[in-house]
Protein backbone atom coordinates (compact mmCIF):
# COMPACT_ATOMS: atom_id res chain seq x y z
CA UNK A 1 0.00 0.00 0.00
CA UNK A 2 3.12 2.40 0.41
CA UNK A 3 1.77 4.20 -2.95
CA UNK A 4 1.67 7.69 -0.89
CA UNK A 5 5.35 7.37 -2.06
CA UNK A 6 4.43 8.32 -5.43
CA UNK A 7 1.72 8.89 -7.76
CA UNK A 8 1.46 8.96 -12.33
CA UNK A 9 0.03 10.62 -15.20
CA UNK A 10 -0.95 9.47 -18.90
CA UNK A 11 0.05 9.90 -22.60
CA UNK A 12 1.42 7.69 -25.03
CA UNK A 13 4.16 5.78 -23.33
CA UNK A 14 7.69 6.65 -24.43
CA UNK A 15 7.94 3.17 -25.07
CA UNK A 16 11.53 1.65 -24.41
CA UNK A 17 12.26 -1.52 -26.27
CA UNK A 18 14.36 -3.93 -23.91
CA UNK A 19 14.69 -7.36 -25.71
CA UNK A 20 16.00 -8.87 -22.41
CA UNK A 21 15.53 -12.10 -22.10
CA UNK A 22 15.14 -14.16 -18.25
CA UNK A 23 18.66 -15.01 -16.43
CA UNK A 24 18.60 -18.56 -15.52
CA UNK A 25 17.08 -18.69 -11.68
CA UNK A 26 19.76 -19.48 -9.24
CA UNK A 27 19.40 -22.91 -7.74
CA UNK A 28 17.55 -22.42 -4.50
CA UNK A 29 18.34 -24.75 -1.70
CA UNK A 30 15.63 -27.67 -1.02
CA UNK A 31 15.35 -27.00 2.33
CA UNK A 32 11.54 -28.21 2.39
CA UNK A 33 8.92 -26.67 4.79
CA UNK A 34 10.53 -28.56 8.13
CA UNK A 35 13.68 -26.86 8.05
CA UNK A 36 12.53 -23.25 7.95
CA UNK A 37 12.70 -21.07 10.83
CA UNK A 38 9.25 -21.81 12.43
CA UNK A 39 7.45 -19.13 15.32
CA UNK A 40 9.56 -19.59 18.54
CA UNK A 41 13.10 -20.29 16.63
CA UNK A 42 15.59 -17.59 17.19
CA UNK A 43 17.51 -18.35 13.94
CA UNK A 44 17.33 -16.03 10.79
CA UNK A 45 16.95 -16.71 7.43
CA UNK A 46 20.55 -15.66 6.05
CA UNK A 47 19.77 -17.02 2.40
CA UNK A 48 16.95 -17.19 0.29
CA UNK A 49 14.66 -20.78 1.48
CA UNK A 50 12.19 -22.64 -0.13
CA UNK A 51 9.51 -26.00 0.27
CA UNK A 52 11.24 -28.88 -1.61
CA UNK A 53 7.74 -28.43 -3.86
CA UNK A 54 8.49 -25.20 -5.08
CA UNK A 55 11.24 -23.57 -7.05
CA UNK A 56 11.44 -20.71 -9.05
CA UNK A 57 12.32 -21.46 -12.50
CA UNK A 58 13.28 -18.10 -14.12
CA UNK A 59 13.50 -14.47 -13.28
CA UNK A 60 13.47 -11.14 -15.11
CA UNK A 61 15.50 -8.82 -13.67
CA UNK A 62 14.41 -5.16 -13.66
CA UNK A 63 16.78 -3.50 -15.82
CA UNK A 64 17.05 0.20 -17.84
CA UNK A 65 14.37 2.67 -17.79
CA UNK A 66 13.62 0.94 -14.92
CA UNK A 67 16.56 0.85 -13.07
CA UNK A 68 16.46 3.81 -10.71
CA UNK A 69 15.58 3.86 -6.84
CA UNK A 70 12.25 3.98 -7.01
CA UNK A 71 11.82 2.14 -9.93
CA UNK A 72 9.27 -0.47 -7.88
CA UNK A 73 7.57 -3.11 -9.35
CA UNK A 74 3.61 -3.39 -8.33
CA UNK A 75 0.42 -5.39 -10.08
CA UNK A 76 0.36 -7.61 -12.18
CA UNK A 77 -2.38 -8.79 -15.26
CA UNK A 78 -2.25 -11.71 -17.86
CA UNK A 79 -3.64 -11.71 -21.29
CA UNK A 80 -2.93 -14.98 -23.43
CA UNK A 81 0.85 -15.30 -23.61
CA UNK A 82 1.32 -11.96 -21.75
CA UNK A 83 1.99 -11.16 -18.37
CA UNK A 84 1.99 -6.88 -17.55
CA UNK A 85 3.85 -5.72 -14.87
CA UNK A 86 3.15 -2.19 -13.65
CA UNK A 87 5.75 -0.01 -11.94
CA UNK A 88 6.23 3.12 -10.15
CA UNK A 89 7.91 4.46 -13.82
CA UNK A 90 5.52 3.09 -15.90
CA UNK A 91 4.85 -0.99 -17.03
CA UNK A 92 6.42 -3.67 -18.71
CA UNK A 93 5.27 -6.30 -21.33
CA UNK A 94 6.51 -9.75 -20.81
CA UNK A 95 6.14 -12.69 -22.73
CA UNK A 96 5.38 -15.86 -21.32
CA UNK A 97 4.91 -17.94 -23.86
CA UNK A 98 7.78 -19.98 -22.65
CA UNK A 99 6.93 -19.18 -19.30
CA UNK A 100 10.23 -20.67 -18.16
CA UNK A 101 11.92 -18.25 -20.45
CA UNK A 102 9.83 -15.02 -20.26
CA UNK A 103 10.82 -12.07 -22.52
CA UNK A 104 10.70 -8.49 -21.97
CA UNK A 105 8.54 -7.20 -25.04
CA UNK A 106 8.42 -3.52 -23.76
CA UNK A 107 8.94 -1.14 -20.77
CA UNK A 108 6.49 1.97 -21.55
CA UNK A 109 7.91 5.10 -19.70
CA UNK A 110 4.72 6.80 -17.91
CA UNK A 111 5.77 7.56 -13.96
CA UNK A 112 3.17 7.93 -11.41
CA UNK A 113 2.75 5.44 -8.52
CA UNK A 114 1.33 2.67 -8.18
CA UNK A 115 0.38 2.48 -11.91
CA UNK A 116 -1.81 -0.67 -10.56
CA UNK A 117 -2.80 -2.66 -13.75
CA UNK A 118 -5.66 -4.31 -15.69
CA UNK A 119 -6.39 -5.67 -19.25
CA UNK A 120 -9.46 -6.82 -20.97
CA UNK A 121 -9.53 -7.28 -24.84
CA UNK A 122 -7.03 -4.09 -26.31
CA UNK A 123 -6.80 -1.93 -23.54
CA UNK A 124 -4.69 -1.75 -20.44
CA UNK A 125 -5.70 0.73 -17.15
CA UNK A 126 -3.20 1.85 -14.92
CA UNK A 127 -3.97 3.87 -11.81
CA UNK A 128 -2.46 6.81 -10.59
CA UNK A 129 -2.40 7.92 -6.73
CA UNK A 130 0.21 10.43 -6.59
CA UNK A 131 0.12 14.47 -7.58
CA UNK A 132 1.43 15.13 -10.92
CA UNK A 133 1.77 18.36 -12.83
CA UNK A 134 -0.10 16.88 -15.99
CA UNK A 135 -1.44 14.09 -17.13
CA UNK A 136 1.03 13.19 -19.99
CA UNK A 137 4.05 10.38 -19.48
CA UNK A 138 6.62 13.27 -19.68
CA UNK A 139 4.68 14.77 -16.54
CA UNK A 140 6.39 15.20 -12.94
CA UNK A 141 5.51 15.37 -9.74
CA UNK A 142 3.08 17.72 -9.00
CA UNK A 143 1.29 20.17 -6.46
CA UNK A 144 0.41 17.36 -3.60
CA UNK A 145 -2.58 19.33 -2.94
CA UNK A 146 -3.95 19.83 -6.10
CA UNK A 147 -2.13 17.71 -8.94
CA UNK A 148 -3.42 15.36 -11.35
CA UNK A 149 -4.39 11.72 -10.53
CA UNK A 150 -6.01 9.27 -11.56
CA UNK A 151 -6.76 6.77 -14.41
CA UNK A 152 -5.03 6.46 -17.76
CA UNK A 153 -6.08 4.21 -20.15
CA UNK A 154 -3.79 2.80 -23.53
CA UNK A 155 -4.63 0.42 -26.17
CA UNK A 156 -2.27 -2.58 -26.42
CA UNK A 157 -3.22 -3.81 -29.72
CA UNK A 158 0.25 -4.11 -30.28
CA UNK A 159 2.21 -5.35 -27.74
CA UNK A 160 5.52 -3.32 -28.55
CA UNK A 161 4.10 0.12 -28.98
CA UNK A 162 1.40 0.27 -26.19
CA UNK A 163 -0.48 3.98 -27.03
CA UNK A 164 -1.88 6.19 -24.78
CA UNK A 165 -5.71 7.02 -25.13
CA UNK A 166 -6.98 8.91 -22.83
CA UNK A 167 -6.88 9.94 -18.64
CA UNK A 168 -9.39 10.73 -16.06
CA UNK A 169 -9.19 12.44 -13.54
CA UNK A 170 -10.66 10.95 -10.29
CA UNK A 171 -10.95 12.00 -6.48
CA UNK A 172 -8.17 11.72 -4.53
CA UNK A 173 -6.72 9.66 -7.50
CA UNK A 174 -6.53 6.42 -8.07
CA UNK A 175 -4.94 3.99 -5.56
CA UNK A 176 -6.42 0.58 -7.25
CA UNK A 177 -9.04 0.12 -9.74
CA UNK A 178 -11.11 -2.99 -10.59
CA UNK A 179 -12.18 -3.94 -13.82
CA UNK A 180 -15.86 -4.64 -13.77
CA UNK A 181 -17.47 -6.42 -17.10
CA UNK A 182 -21.01 -5.09 -17.91
CA UNK A 183 -23.72 -6.88 -17.38
CA UNK A 184 -25.46 -8.06 -20.88
CA UNK A 185 -23.22 -5.77 -22.67
CA UNK A 186 -20.04 -7.09 -23.97
CA UNK A 187 -18.94 -3.79 -25.63
CA UNK A 188 -18.84 -1.79 -22.27
CA UNK A 189 -16.70 -2.57 -19.09
CA UNK A 190 -16.46 -0.49 -15.71
CA UNK A 191 -13.46 0.62 -13.78
CA UNK A 192 -14.55 0.83 -10.02
CA UNK A 193 -11.52 3.00 -8.67
CA UNK A 194 -10.52 2.91 -4.87
CA UNK A 195 -9.25 6.17 -3.60
CA UNK A 196 -8.59 7.13 0.33
CA UNK A 197 -6.99 10.10 2.46
CA UNK A 198 -8.76 12.96 1.97
CA UNK A 199 -7.21 16.40 3.22
CA UNK A 200 -8.73 19.85 3.84
CA UNK A 201 -6.29 21.76 2.28
CA UNK A 202 -6.09 19.76 -1.09
CA UNK A 203 -8.31 21.30 -4.22
CA UNK A 204 -8.83 17.76 -5.27
CA UNK A 205 -9.35 15.71 -2.73
CA UNK A 206 -11.12 17.18 0.27
CA UNK A 207 -13.10 15.29 2.75
CA UNK A 208 -15.95 13.54 3.07
CA UNK A 209 -14.42 10.89 0.95
CA UNK A 210 -17.10 8.33 1.54
CA UNK A 211 -17.61 7.29 -2.27
CA UNK A 212 -15.86 5.27 -5.41
CA UNK A 213 -15.48 6.63 -8.60
CA UNK A 214 -17.22 4.48 -11.68
CA UNK A 215 -15.86 4.76 -14.98
CA UNK A 216 -17.68 3.34 -17.91
CA UNK A 217 -15.52 2.21 -20.80
CA UNK A 218 -17.14 1.47 -24.31
CA UNK A 219 -14.18 -1.07 -25.56
CA UNK A 220 -14.35 -0.12 -29.16
CA UNK A 221 -14.41 3.27 -28.65
CA UNK A 222 -11.98 3.88 -25.12
CA UNK A 223 -11.61 8.04 -25.73
CA UNK A 224 -15.33 8.19 -25.25
CA UNK A 225 -14.71 6.70 -21.43
CA UNK A 226 -16.22 8.80 -18.56
CA UNK A 227 -17.67 8.73 -14.77
CA UNK A 228 -20.96 7.91 -14.97
CA UNK A 229 -20.88 8.06 -10.96
CA UNK A 230 -19.79 8.08 -7.34
CA UNK A 231 -21.73 5.81 -5.30
CA UNK A 232 -21.70 6.71 -1.59
CA UNK A 233 -20.30 3.66 0.45
CA UNK A 234 -20.32 4.72 3.99
CA UNK A 235 -22.47 7.28 6.41
CA UNK A 236 -19.67 8.16 9.08
CA UNK A 237 -19.49 11.61 7.74
CA UNK A 238 -16.33 10.80 5.53
CA UNK A 239 -13.72 10.15 8.80
CA UNK A 240 -10.07 11.26 8.01
CA UNK A 241 -9.07 9.81 11.32
CA UNK A 242 -7.95 6.48 10.14
CA UNK A 243 -6.62 5.88 14.00
CA UNK A 244 -9.97 5.43 14.98
CA UNK A 245 -11.57 1.84 14.72
CA UNK A 246 -13.99 1.49 11.79
CA UNK A 247 -13.20 5.07 10.46
CA UNK A 248 -13.42 5.57 6.82
CA UNK A 249 -12.14 7.92 4.56
CA UNK A 250 -12.53 5.73 1.02
CA UNK A 251 -11.45 2.36 -0.06
CA UNK A 252 -7.94 0.61 -0.70
CA UNK A 253 -8.94 -1.96 -2.96
CA UNK A 254 -12.17 -4.07 -4.20
CA UNK A 255 -12.44 -7.14 -5.33
CA UNK A 256 -15.59 -8.34 -7.39
CA UNK A 257 -17.00 -11.31 -8.37
CA UNK A 258 -19.53 -10.72 -11.55
CA UNK A 259 -21.09 -14.02 -11.56
CA UNK A 260 -22.31 -13.93 -7.85
CA UNK A 261 -23.37 -10.03 -8.41
CA UNK A 262 -20.67 -9.33 -5.25
CA UNK A 263 -18.15 -7.37 -4.72
CA UNK A 264 -16.08 -7.62 -1.31
CA UNK A 265 -14.39 -3.83 -0.57
CA UNK A 266 -11.01 -3.19 1.88
CA UNK A 267 -11.67 0.10 2.82
CA UNK A 268 -8.88 0.84 5.27
CA UNK A 269 -10.99 0.98 8.28
CA UNK A 270 -13.40 -1.57 8.16
CA UNK A 271 -14.49 -4.52 5.42
CA UNK A 272 -17.63 -3.97 2.83
CA UNK A 273 -20.05 -6.60 1.34
CA UNK A 274 -21.63 -5.31 -1.92
CA UNK A 275 -24.50 -6.39 -4.57
CA UNK A 276 -23.11 -5.22 -7.69
CA UNK A 277 -26.32 -6.94 -9.65
CA UNK A 278 -26.64 -2.81 -10.59
CA UNK A 279 -23.27 -2.30 -11.80
CA UNK A 280 -23.48 1.65 -11.55
CA UNK A 281 -25.44 1.23 -7.67
CA UNK A 282 -23.65 -1.09 -5.71
CA UNK A 283 -25.07 -1.59 -2.38
CA UNK A 284 -23.45 -2.05 0.59
CA UNK A 285 -25.13 -5.16 2.67
CA UNK A 286 -22.99 -5.42 5.62
CA UNK A 287 -19.75 -3.02 6.79
CA UNK A 288 -17.84 -5.43 9.10
CA UNK A 289 -14.54 -3.58 11.78
CA UNK A 290 -12.22 -5.36 13.58
CA UNK A 291 -10.72 -3.30 16.52
CA UNK A 292 -8.63 -6.18 17.79
CA UNK A 293 -6.48 -7.67 15.25
CA UNK A 294 -6.70 -5.37 11.83
CA UNK A 295 -5.57 -1.97 10.98
CA UNK A 296 -5.79 -1.81 7.35
CA UNK A 297 -7.70 -3.41 5.38
CA UNK A 298 -6.19 -4.12 2.18
CA UNK A 299 -7.79 -6.70 0.05
CA UNK A 300 -10.22 -9.54 -0.34
CA UNK A 301 -10.50 -12.68 -2.40
CA UNK A 302 -13.89 -15.30 -2.81
CA UNK A 303 -13.54 -18.47 -3.00
CA UNK A 304 -14.71 -20.27 -6.02
CA UNK A 305 -17.91 -20.92 -4.92
CA UNK A 306 -18.63 -17.42 -3.60
CA UNK A 307 -19.73 -18.62 -0.01
CA UNK A 308 -16.46 -17.42 1.86
CA UNK A 309 -13.99 -14.47 1.79
CA UNK A 310 -10.49 -13.38 2.85
CA UNK A 311 -9.38 -10.12 3.85
CA UNK A 312 -6.34 -9.25 4.20
CA UNK A 313 -4.56 -6.32 7.13
CA UNK A 314 -1.59 -4.36 5.57
CA UNK A 315 -0.32 -3.66 9.00
CA UNK A 316 2.63 -0.81 8.50
CA UNK A 317 1.40 -0.39 5.31
CA UNK A 318 3.62 -2.76 4.09
CA UNK A 319 6.88 -0.94 4.64
CA UNK A 320 7.24 -2.28 8.84
CA UNK A 321 8.43 -6.13 9.78
CA UNK A 322 5.01 -7.11 10.76
CA UNK A 323 6.11 -11.02 10.52
CA UNK A 324 7.67 -11.25 13.93
CA UNK A 325 7.30 -12.74 17.05
CA UNK A 326 5.86 -9.13 18.77
CA UNK A 327 3.10 -8.50 16.20
CA UNK A 328 1.96 -12.33 16.38
CA UNK A 329 0.01 -14.56 14.50
CA UNK A 330 -3.32 -12.29 14.11
CA UNK A 331 -2.07 -8.93 12.93
CA UNK A 332 -0.81 -8.42 9.63
CA UNK A 333 -2.46 -11.28 8.70
CA UNK A 334 -5.61 -13.04 6.66
CA UNK A 335 -9.22 -13.19 8.31
CA UNK A 336 -11.46 -15.64 6.75
CA UNK A 337 -15.28 -15.25 6.62
CA UNK A 338 -18.52 -17.07 6.02
CA UNK A 339 -20.80 -15.42 3.66
CA UNK A 340 -23.68 -16.81 5.40
CA UNK A 341 -27.17 -17.46 3.24
CA UNK A 342 -28.58 -13.89 3.90
CA UNK A 343 -25.16 -12.72 3.24
CA UNK A 344 -23.92 -11.58 6.13
CA UNK A 345 -19.97 -11.72 7.42
CA UNK A 346 -19.07 -13.91 9.73
CA UNK A 347 -15.02 -14.73 10.47
CA UNK A 348 -13.76 -18.17 11.42
CA UNK A 349 -10.04 -17.46 11.46
CA UNK A 350 -7.11 -15.78 11.15
CA UNK A 351 -4.02 -16.66 8.79
CA UNK A 352 -0.54 -15.52 9.34
CA UNK A 353 2.79 -16.62 7.31
CA UNK A 354 4.19 -19.14 9.89
CA UNK A 355 7.70 -17.91 9.42
CA UNK A 356 9.28 -15.53 11.22
CA UNK A 357 11.23 -12.71 9.08
CA UNK A 358 14.04 -10.48 10.52
CA UNK A 359 13.57 -7.11 11.78
CA UNK A 360 15.35 -5.46 8.86
CA UNK A 361 12.68 -7.21 6.18
CA UNK A 362 9.24 -5.78 5.41
CA UNK A 363 6.55 -8.25 5.72
CA UNK A 364 2.91 -8.46 5.81
CA UNK A 365 0.00 -9.76 3.87
CA UNK A 366 -0.61 -8.62 0.61
CA UNK A 367 -1.90 -9.78 -2.98
CA UNK A 368 -2.69 -12.76 -4.25
CA UNK A 369 -5.59 -15.16 -6.20
CA UNK A 370 -7.18 -18.78 -6.28
CA UNK A 371 -5.56 -21.78 -7.91
CA UNK A 372 -7.92 -22.85 -9.83
CA UNK A 373 -8.28 -26.41 -7.95
CA UNK A 374 -11.88 -28.63 -7.90
CA UNK A 375 -13.80 -28.32 -4.36
CA UNK A 376 -10.48 -26.85 -2.75
CA UNK A 377 -9.90 -23.05 -1.39
CA UNK A 378 -5.98 -22.76 -2.55
CA UNK A 379 -4.68 -19.13 -2.43
CA UNK A 380 -0.80 -18.09 -3.35
CA UNK A 381 0.12 -15.03 -2.02
CA UNK A 382 2.47 -12.21 -1.69
CA UNK A 383 4.14 -11.01 1.47
CA UNK A 384 6.89 -8.53 0.98
CA UNK A 385 10.18 -9.58 1.43
CA UNK A 386 8.53 -12.88 3.36
CA UNK A 387 7.98 -14.00 0.17
CA UNK A 388 5.32 -16.32 -2.03
CA UNK A 389 3.44 -18.46 -0.41
CA UNK A 390 0.34 -21.25 -1.20
CA UNK A 391 -2.13 -22.01 1.23
CA UNK A 392 -4.97 -24.59 1.96
CA UNK A 393 -7.91 -22.60 3.46
CA UNK A 394 -10.52 -25.30 2.57
CA UNK A 395 -10.81 -25.83 6.22
CA UNK A 396 -11.72 -22.80 7.09
CA UNK A 397 -10.75 -22.79 10.56
CA UNK A 398 -7.57 -24.48 9.76
CA UNK A 399 -6.04 -22.72 7.04
CA UNK A 400 -2.63 -24.24 6.37
CA UNK A 401 0.48 -23.83 4.14
CA UNK A 402 1.33 -26.07 0.79
CA UNK A 403 4.70 -24.48 -0.29
CA UNK A 404 6.51 -21.15 -0.13
CA UNK A 405 9.51 -19.29 -1.81
CA UNK A 406 11.46 -16.90 1.04
CA UNK A 407 14.00 -15.03 -0.28
CA UNK A 408 17.26 -14.06 1.77
CA UNK A 409 16.92 -10.62 3.50
CA UNK A 410 17.65 -7.43 1.70
CA UNK A 411 19.68 -6.36 4.49
CA UNK A 412 21.78 -7.96 7.13
CA UNK A 413 21.13 -7.97 10.50
CA UNK A 414 21.66 -4.17 12.55
CA UNK A 415 21.89 -2.55 8.49
CA UNK A 416 19.99 -0.25 7.58
CA UNK A 417 16.09 -2.18 6.21
CA UNK A 418 15.53 -1.84 2.45
CA UNK A 419 11.82 -1.97 1.12
CA UNK A 420 11.37 -4.80 -1.70
CA UNK A 421 9.59 -8.38 -1.90
CA UNK A 422 6.78 -9.85 -3.56
CA UNK A 423 4.07 -7.20 -4.50
CA UNK A 424 1.85 -9.48 -5.64
CA UNK A 425 1.95 -13.51 -6.63
CA UNK A 426 -0.89 -15.17 -9.05
CA UNK A 427 -1.66 -18.13 -10.58
CA UNK A 428 -1.65 -18.38 -14.55
CA UNK A 429 -2.18 -20.85 -16.39
CA UNK A 430 0.16 -23.98 -14.20
CA UNK A 431 2.55 -20.98 -13.33
CA UNK A 432 2.83 -18.77 -10.18
CA UNK A 433 4.43 -14.96 -10.90
CA UNK A 434 5.22 -13.03 -8.55
CA UNK A 435 6.26 -8.96 -8.93
CA UNK A 436 9.16 -8.49 -6.90
CA UNK A 437 9.40 -4.70 -6.00
CA UNK A 438 13.27 -3.96 -6.82
CA UNK A 439 14.15 -7.34 -8.69
CA UNK A 440 11.61 -8.29 -11.63
CA UNK A 441 9.41 -10.65 -12.50
CA UNK A 442 9.86 -14.12 -10.63
CA UNK A 443 8.38 -17.40 -12.58
CA UNK A 444 7.90 -20.09 -9.75
CA UNK A 445 6.49 -23.37 -10.51
CA UNK A 446 5.28 -25.92 -7.73
CA UNK A 447 4.64 -29.69 -8.05
CA UNK A 448 2.30 -30.97 -5.53
CA UNK A 449 -0.60 -33.54 -5.01
CA UNK A 450 -2.71 -30.73 -3.78
CA UNK A 451 -2.22 -28.22 -6.37
CA UNK A 452 -1.31 -29.98 -9.46
CA UNK A 453 -4.97 -30.19 -10.53
CA UNK A 454 -4.91 -26.78 -11.38
CA UNK A 455 -2.22 -27.27 -14.06
CA UNK A 456 -5.68 -28.77 -15.83
CA UNK A 457 -7.05 -25.31 -16.25
CA UNK A 458 -6.31 -22.80 -18.96
CA UNK A 459 -7.67 -19.46 -18.66
CA UNK A 460 -7.89 -16.18 -21.25
CA UNK A 461 -7.32 -13.17 -19.20
CA UNK A 462 -6.42 -12.68 -15.14
CA UNK A 463 -7.04 -9.28 -13.52
CA UNK A 464 -6.74 -10.81 -9.95
CA UNK A 465 -9.32 -8.42 -8.13
CA UNK A 466 -12.31 -9.62 -11.22
CA UNK A 467 -12.51 -13.14 -10.24
CA UNK A 468 -13.77 -15.96 -12.59
CA UNK A 469 -15.37 -19.31 -11.45
CA UNK A 470 -13.44 -21.88 -12.16
CA UNK A 471 -14.87 -25.92 -12.76
CA UNK A 472 -15.81 -27.33 -9.92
Amino acid sequence: MFASAVGAVLLLGACAADPGQASPSAPAPSTGAAAAASPGSSAAPEAERRSANARVVARVPLSAPFDGHEAWGTDLAFQGDYAYVGNYEGFTVHDISDPTKPKVVTRVVCPGGQNDISVTGNLLFLSVDDPRDGDTCDSSPGDPLGGWEGVRIFDISDKAHPRYVKSLATACGSHTHTLVPAKDDPGKVYLYVSSFGPDENSSTCKPPHDSIAIVEVPVAAPAQAKIVAQPLLFTDGGADDDTRPGATSGCHDITVYPEKDLAAGACIGNGILMDISDRVRPKVLQQITDTENFSIWHSATFSNDGKRVIFSDELGGGVAPACDAKTGPDKGADAVYDITGDRKLERRAYYKLPRYQTATENCVAHNGSLLPVPGKTIMVQAWYQGGVSVVDFTDPDHPKEIAYVDPAPLSASGDEPQLGGSWSAYYYNGYIYSSDITKGLDVIAVDDPLTDPAKKVTTAELNAQTQVAYPE
